[in-house]
């Protein structure tokens, strides 16, 4: 397969992993794109000299100083601030369309942020440049390397503003881009020895052997992971998800439609209609909970409603986009060992 084909894939794969690709032209902005320049509330520590960094490209960006007129996707942004690192634009779900802060933008307080685009393929290229970033930094999708939410039309443009970061987010488990965004955190003045930090990270990994321990008690407890659109329901297959493959080298027993089904995604997730939505039996379904798509609450197809584990009440919320910070992980992965733990057999 071709780089081009395969970051094709890979956008479109991501955002309709949960069923978004189709949706993103229907979508409309979240919020105006004007915004307040600002920054963070929470400030890394001080630090000062060259500064460098390897990114999962393999590529190495190199500065005088450590930069602090930082660009960022909007999850890679609140992961950051999670460590104490200010990052004051931001591209990617920032705002809802009420103006409340995006799911992706973690703890961060978006009225302080520049916002050079809110939904895909949307970046203010002339915005950006009068921000005069020293870096830009988002998350990649695919063996390609291809920037996540950096606009194919304007990415030459853009790369010629500022140097970029990327941190690998595809077929990998979970530990690893966790690893690898606090490493370069910890290169930007984070202290990964802060109480808060250290705290975390246990937590997480207390989680996920909770995980581990739940799957293996409960093998019979079938996990589906979904999302939702007004004309298709999307199953996701654990191939190349951090979180699904995560959750599957623990042992959960996740639903996995079968490879021929998924070929024409890119191997992401296969396509449902709604009246096919009972397909695959399930005693918990994931959903994911970004904006961009219905969220359980809000879908009204009958099929839906009749699905064994919707009328159980045993649906959760799934990120398939997770802020890598390990205090916005952890919940992630307890909410889905409480789900197994006190799961009923329903399929």
């Amino acid at each position: 397969m071709s780089n081009a084909r395969t970051a094709r894939y890979s956008r479109r794969g991501l955002l309709a992993a949960g069923g978004v690709f189709g949706l993103g032209a229907l979508v409309t902005a979240c919020g105006s794109e004007d915004s307040q320049d600002g920054g963070s509330d929470a400030k890394g520590a001080a630090k000062s000299g060259p500064w460098s960094f390897e990114d999962d490209r393999g590529k190495t960006v190199s500065l005088d100083q450590v930069p602090t007129k930082i660009a960022a996707f909007t999850g890679v942004a609140a992961a950051l601030h999670d460590y104490g690192i200010t990052v004051e634009g931001v591209f990617g779900p920032t705002r809802t369309k009420d103006g409340k802060a995006d799911v992706q933008a973690g703890d961060m307080d978006v009225s302080k942020l520049t916002v050079f685009g809110n939904r895909f393929d949307q970046f203010n290229v002339e915005q950006y440049a009068a921000f005069q970033p020293e870096v830009l930094i988002t998350t990649t999708f695919d063996a390609a390397g291809t920037l996540w939410y950096v606009p194919e039309a304007s990415k030459d443009k853009i790369a010629k503003l500022a140097p970029s970061v990327a941190i690998s987010v595809f077929d990998r488990q979970m530990p690893k881009p966790l690893q690898r965004m606090a490493e370069l955190a910890e290169s930007l003045g984070a202290d990964l020895k802060a109480a808060k930090t250290v705290e975390a990270k246990k937590r997480f990994e207390a989680a996920s052997e909770r995980l581990r321990k739940a799957a293996k008690s409960r093998p019979e407890i079938k996990v589906l992971a979904g999302s939702a659109s007004d004309a298709i329901f999307y199953v996701s297959g654990s191939n190349f998800s951090i979180d699904l493959e995560y959750f599957k080298a623990l042992g959960v027993n996740l639903v996995e439609p079968p490879k021929k089904a998924m070929e024409a995604n890119g191997g992401w997730f296969e396509n449902l209609s709604w009246e096919n939505v009972d397909k695959y039996p399930a005693d918990i379904i994931m959903m994911d909970d970004r904006a961009s798509t219905i969220q359980p609450a809000d879908i009204t197809e009958a099929t839906w409603k009749k699905l064994p584990a919707v009328k159980a009440g045993q649906v959760i919320s799934r990120s398939p986009e997770p802020i890598l910070s390990y205090d916005k992980c952890a919940p992630l992965v307890e909410n889905l060992a409480k789900a197994i733990e006190s799961a009923k057999k329903v399929a």
